[in-house]
């Protein structure tokens, strides 16, 4: 659902603006991490904690969303 709208976004910026992407995407992974301190009660109100999950994940599954690939590589 969320990868072709990403993969169109960073077809596009990435020839036009490339370094306000990155952060755009960082973001990304920060309301990901929000969500899952939400869903899972062991990282409800620990934010680092959810974004070294998130981070994992990323590193474990990159191809699970599209600017995943871009921020390892």
């Amino acid at each position: 659902m969320f990868n072709p709208v990403l993969r169109g976004w960073i077809n596009y910026f990435k020839s036009y603006y490339k370094s306000a992407m990155y952060p755009t995407l960082r973001h990304l992974d920060g309301i990901f991490a929000k969500w899952a301190m939400r869903k899972y009660k062991k990282l409800r109100g620990h934010r680092r904690r959810a974004q070294q999950w998130v981070t994992r994940i990323a590193r474990k599954e990159p191809k699970l969303f599209a600017h995943w690939q871009l921020l390892q590589g």
